[in-house]
């Protein structure tokens, strides 16, 4: 991995990352449904170019249906629950509770797929979800607030996100990634439309709400996977998503800077937890002592 990779994960963890401080800003305007119908909207859009560039229409043939289930479970479900969670959670605790999504996919492949689990991807976890704890513990327990429900939406889309990539893994063989994306945002989008014109706003929304729409779905969602898909490509799977751990710093600064966040003591705890339970769950951090000896 040479410098310009490093550059380009840098770069992908800081857009990703600051998809939470544009859908903060927009979604007390727009509304969830409608402003995630416009991003993948128009993120399909500027995918769709790309996708009949590389390849002949008929590379979509036959995967309509499965891509449908990828659309609702990897674009339009989770993306809608980060919204209305973002409601209430700023944009730094998304993005920390984003992060849990390696171990509800891990979780899900242990359950459904039988996958095994080392006792150190185990007791990553427990401490991803100790971690969730001392993140938003204090919270759930303030009165006159969504903050239940909102967690819930958060945790629902890590986990609509570990059910579509395990989905994706058993179903989908054998499909390039950029076009399981380009029909699964369309098929999405799609989807959610029906909802977003009943839930569409009945206000013009301001400039800001637009501006943060056109760069959800121009850079958040088209650019972004564009550069994901590339350096899939280059340096592998394994390598590229350790972006998950820079999404969360950059979408906590991100928060600070522009929205004015607080940076607690109690916030940094719980998302270093919740990262190293990441790290654990997903085998990148391997604790050798608690594996049993191979016998000899």
């Amino acid at each position: 991995m040479n410098t310009r990779h490093i550059v380009s994960l840098i770069v992908l963890g800081a857009i990703w990352g600051s998809s939470f401080l544009f859908m903060r800003v927009a979604v007390k305007d727009v509304g969830a449904i409608p402003l995630i119908e416009l991003r993948i909207a128009i993120g399909a859009l500027v995918l769709w170019p790309v996708l009949l560039m590389k390849y002949p229409l008929s590379v979509t043939q036959g995967w309509w249906g499965k891509m449908t289930v990828v659309g609702v479970f990897n674009s339009a479900l989770p993306f809608t629950l980060l919204a209305y969670g973002l409601l209430v959670f700023t944009a730094g605790v998304g993005s920390v509770l984003n992060a849990t999504v390696p171990m509800f996919t891990a979780l899900i492949a242990f359950v459904w797929l039988k996958e095994s689990l080392s006792r150190s991807r185990i007791l990553g976890l427990v401490v991803g979800f100790i971690g969730v704890i001392i993140l938003v513990g204090d919270k759930l327990s303030m009165s006159g607030t969504d903050t239940g429900l909102a967690l819930a939406a958060m945790l629902l889309a890590t986990l609509s996100y570990g059910f579509s990539a395990n989905y994706t893994k058993r179903n989908v063989i054998g499909v390039n990634s950029l076009v399981t994306t380009v029909m699964s945002l369309t098929m999405g989008a799609l989807v959610l439309l029906p909802l977003a014109l009943i839930y569409w706003p009945d206000h013009n929304p301001s400039l800001m709400s637009w501006i943060s729409i056109m760069i959800l779905g121009v850079i958040c969602t088209g650019a972004a996977y564009l550069i994901f898909f590339r350096l899939i490509a280059e340096i592998g799977a394994a390598r590229t998503v350790t972006v998950t751990f820079l999404v969360p710093l950059f979408g906590i600064v991100w928060g600070i800077i522009f929205l004015g966040e607080e940076l607690t003591w109690q916030f940094v705890l719980g998302a270093l937890v919740i990262i190293i339970g990441t790290a654990l769950s997903t085998g990148v951090l391997k604790l050798q002592w608690l594996e049993p000896k191979a016998q000899a």
